[in-house]
C-alpha cells in the first residue's frame, strides 16, 4: 500500500504543493528541444580560441565594426522609440477601422525573411525606389550604402519588439488608475508622467532592450539595403560573415561576443522587466490576508517638477471644516451645489444643495456607475450637463472639474506608497510636499491605516487598500465626491468603524457626495437622500426614512429585507398580484393608487406569522405553503415559504418559535398577514 504523501518533503514545491511527475511523452521531447537549442552554443564555446580571444576582439577591423554596431543600434533604438511608443499607444487605446491590418504590418518584419525586408527597403527608399528620388532631391539624403541606411534597416526589423511589449502592457493597465488620477486634478501630461509611465517602465525597458539587441544583431536587411562598406555600414554581424572566409577562429571569437551580449540582455530581462508593476496594478489581496514583505519608504512620484506650476489653484493648508486645523479646506457651501441633466443611458435631472450626501442604489445594470462616470465625463454611454457651484463644467476635462472619485477597485497607484497615494491630489493642487504628506498622514490615521503609510498597495489587504483610497479622495477636498461602493471590501467590524468615520467627515464636507452602495445600512446611515435607479431611470429620490417606509422599487424593498409583490390596484383596497392571487390591504398613510394602476405591495418579514393549522380570527390574508429555507439573521430566523397561491414569502421569527413549530425544509405551514401590515405604493 502506498504511504502518505508529505507536503513538506523533498517533493514539495515552494508553496507546499506536491510535485507531480512529468509524463515521459512530454519530458523526452522537451529535453531534446533544450539540447537542440544548447548544442550550437556549446559549439561556439568549444571552438573558441581562448588564448587569442582578446587579440581577435581588439583588431582594428573588429573594433571599428563594434563601434559602428553600437552607433547603428543606438540610433535604431531611438528611432523605434519615437515611432513605436505612439504606435503602441494607438493600437492599445484607440479604436479605429483597419486596426487589425496595422497590427499585422507591425508584426510583418518579425516573420519576413531579413533579405526580403532589405529588398523591400531598397524598393521604397533606394535611388530608384518610391521615396528615394524625393528624399535625395529634397533633403540630399541617400540611404543605400550609407550609415543612415543601416539605421533604417535595423529599426525596420527591431521596432516590432518594442511595439508588442508596450501594447500588451498598455492593454493590461487598468484605465481606472489614469481616470482616478485625472479626477484628483492631474492633467494628461502629469497622469502620463506620474502614473502611466512608471507602470509602463518595465515593459518599456524590456521592449527597448530587445529592440536594441535585435538591431545590434541585424544582418540580412542591412547587407541587402545598405551594403557592406567598412566604417560606413559594416556592422559586427557583417564582420563575422567576412571573417568566416579568411579567419574562422576570429569569426568564432566575435560570434561569442555577440552571444554574450544577447545572453546578458535576456538575463537582465528575467523577471525584473516582465511586467511586475502592471501585475501589481491588477490584484489586491483580500481583507485579512497577510501583506507580503517589502520596503517601507517610496518616493512621492506625484510631486510636480521644480519650476512647473500646479495644474489647479493651490489649496490653503489649515482651513478644513470638520477635519481639524491641518486638513485641506472644504469647498464653500454656497459654491458647491450640484445641478446635472443626464441624457443617454441614464436620463433624469439631478440637483443637490451643498453638504448633501446621496446614496445611489439599484440592481446590477441600473446605471449607477454610469451615472458617476457621466458626471466625471468618462463614458460615451451617458452625457451629463453639469453645473457645480454655478460653474458650468460640462465641457471641461475631468481634471478641471474638481470631481474626485473612488472606483470599486480603489485604483491605488501601485508604484506609490499609501502616503504618496493619499498626498497625490494635494500635490497636484500645489500644496508643498511636506504639508501634503502631513495632511495625508492625518487622513490615513483617521481611517485607521496610519501605520501602513509606507506600504505599497500590493502590501495591503483589500480592506486596507480601500481605506487608503477613501483617504486619498477625502484629502483632495473636491466639490463633488463620487464613491463607488467604498466599503464593499471591508469586513463587518471594520465597515462599521469606517462607516462612522466617513459619516463624521461627510457631515463637515461642504460639497456634494454620491455613494453607490448595495448595503441598506450604508444608504440609511450615510445619506441624506436615496436615489433609486432602474434601467437608467430614477424611480425614487427621497430621504432614507421615506424610501424605507414606502419603497417604489421591488428591488429596494427586497434590499431592505421586505417582501415586495408587484400587481395592479383593485377595488376595495385589494391588489391583484402579477403572479396570481389577491392581497387585501387596509387604508394607510399616503395616497393609494387608483384601481387599475400599477402598484407595489410591501410586507415586512416580521409581519408574517406562521401556523401549522389554518388560523382563525383577524388575518385577512391566509395562504397554505411549504418551508423551503431557514437562515439565521442575527438573533432571529428568516423562513422562506413558497405557495401556489401567491409569490414566495419571507417570514422572520424567533428561534424559539421555529422550535415550537418544528420547522424544517419541506414543512407544510400556513402564512398569515394582517391587512393593516401591508403597505401599497404606486409604481
Amino acid at each position: 500500500m502506498r504511504g502518505p504523501v508529505r507536503s513538506g518533503g523533498p517533493g514539495a514545491g515552494a508553496g507546499g504543493a506536491v510535485r507531480r511527475g512529468v509524463p515521459a511523452g512530454l519530458l523526452v521531447p522537451a529535453l531534446v528541444g533544450v539540447a537542440f537549442l544548447l548544442l550550437p552554443l556549446v559549439g561556439v564555446l568549444a571552438r573558441t580560441d581562448w588564448p587569442f580571444l582578446l587579440h581577435h576582439l581588439t583588431t582594428p577591423q573588429v573594433t571599428q565594426a563594434l563601434r559602428l554596431s553600437l552607433v547603428v543600434s543606438g540610433w535604431a533604438l531611438l528611432l523605434s522609440l519615437l515611432m513605436g511608443v505612439p504606435l503602441a499607444w494607438l493600437l492599445a487605446r484607440v479604436p479605429f477601422p483597419g486596426k487589425a491590418l496595422v497590427r499585422s504590418l507591425v508584426l510583418l518584419p518579425m516573420v519576413l525573411p531579413p533579405t526580403v525586408g532589405g529588398v523591400a527597403l531598397l524598393l521604397a527608399f533606394g535611388r530608384r525606389g518610391v521615396l528615394g528620388p524625393w528624399l535625395e532631391s529634397t533633403f540630399g539624403l541617400t540611404l543605400p550604402f550609407h550609415t543612415a541606411g543601416a539605421v533604417v534597416a535595423a529599426a525596420f526589423v527591431a521596432m516590432p519588439f518594442l511595439v508588442i511589449s508596450l501594447e500588451g502592457a498598455l492593454a493590461g493597465l487598468r484605465p481606472s488608475l489614469e481616470e482616478t488620477a485625472a479626477s484628483l486634478g492631474a492633467g494628461p501630461l502629469r497622469v502620463f508622467a506620474t502614473v502611466t509611465l512608471p507602470l509602463l517602465a518595465p515593459a518599456l525597458a524590456a521592449g527597448a532592450a530587445l529592440t536594441w539587441a535585435r538591431a545590434l544583431g541585424e544582418f540580412g536587411a542591412t547587407i541587402t539595403f545598405a551594403g557592406n562598406l567598412p566604417g560606413v555600414t559594416q556592422t559586427l554581424p557583417l564582420q563575422v560573415y567576412l571573417l568566416l572566409q579568411d579567419s574562422p577562429e576570429a569569426a568564432t571569437s566575435v560570434s561569442l561576443l555577440l552571444l554574450v551580449i544577447a545572453m546578458a540582455v535576456l538575463v537582465a530581462l528575467r523577471g525584473r522587466w516582465t511586467g511586475g508593476a502592471v501585475r501589481e496594478a491588477r490584484a489586491t489581496p483580500p481583507e485579512g490576508a497577510a501583506p507580503p514583505a517589502g520596503p517601507a519608504g517610496f518616493a512621492d512620484l506625484g510631486a510636480p517638477e521644480e519650476g512647473v506650476p500646479p495644474e489647479n489653484p493651490p489649496i490653503r493648508p489649515g482651513a478644513g471644516a470638520g477635519a481639524g486645523a491641518n486638513a485641506a479646506p472644504a469647498p464653500a457651501a454656497e459654491e458647491s451645489d450640484l445641478r446635472a441633466e443626464l441624457t443617454g443611458y441614464t436620463h433624469f435631472p439631478l440637483t443637490a444643495p451643498a453638504g448633501t450626501t446621496i446614496a445611489v442604489v439599484g440592481p446590477n445594470g441600473a446605471g449607477k456607475t454610469t451615472l458617476l462616470r457621466a458626471l466625471l465625463g468618462l463614458t460615451p454611454r451617458a452625457h451629463a450637463g453639469v453645473l457645480l457651484g454655478g460653474r458650468d463644467v460640462t465641457r471641461l476635462p475631468t481634471h478641471r472639474r474638481e470631481v474626485a472619485w473612488v472606483p470599486q477597485d480603489g485604483a491605488l497607484f501601485p508604484h506609490l506608497s499609501a502616503l504618496a497615494n493619499t498626498a497625490y491630489g494635494l500635490r497636484v493642487r500645489g500644496v508643498p510636499r511636506a504639508e501634503a504628506r502631513r495632511q495625508a498622514r492625518e487622513w490615513l490615521v483617521r481611517l485607521g491605516v496610519g501605520e501602513l503609510a509606507g506600504r505599497r498597495p500590493a502590501q495591503l489587504s483589500g480592506g486596507q487598500a480601500q481605506r487608503v483610497a477613501l483617504a486619498r479622495a477625502l484629502a483632495a477636498r473636491p466639490r463633488l465626491l463620487l464613491l463607488d461602493e467604498p466599503l464593499a471590501a471591508l469586513d463587518q467590524t471594520t465597515r462599521a468603524r469606517v462607516r462612522h468615520t466617513l459619516r463624521r467627515h461627510l457631515t463637515g464636507f461642504g460639497g456634494v457626495c454620491l455613494i453607490v452602495t448595495h448595503d441598506p445600512v450604508e444608504a440609511v446611515s450615510l445619506a441624506d437622500r436615496v436615489l433609486v435607479l432602474e434601467g437608467g431611470e430614477a424611480v425614487q429620490d427621497a430621504p432614507p426614512a421615506e424610501v424605507t417606509r414606502h419603497p417604489r422599487s421591488p428591488w429596494v424593498a427586497r434590499m431592505l429585507g421586505g417582501n415586495a409583490w408587484e400587481g395592479m390596484a383593485g377595488p376595495g383596497g385589494t391588489v391583484e398580484l402579477a403572479g396570481g392571487g389577491l392581497l387585501t390591504t387596509a387604508p394607510g398613510e399616503g395616497t393609494p393608487p387608483g384601481p387599475g394602476a400599477p402598484a407595489l405591495a410591501v410586507i415586512a418579514p416580521e409581519a408574517v406569522s406562521l401556523h401549522l393549522v389554518r388560523p382563525e380570527g383577524s388575518p385577512r390574508n391566509v395562504w397554505a405553503g411549504t418551508v423551503r429555507e431557514v437562515t439565521a439573521v442575527g438573533s432571529r430566523l428568516r423562513v422562506l415559504v413558497t405557495s401556489p397561491e401567491v409569490p414566495a414569502l419571507v417570514a422572520e421569527i424567533t428561534p424559539a418559535a421555529a422550535a415550537d413549530l418544528g420547522l424544517t425544509d419541506g414543512t407544510r405551514v400556513w402564512t398569515a398577514v394582517k391587512a393593516t401590515e401591508v403597505t401599497v405604493v404606486g409604481l
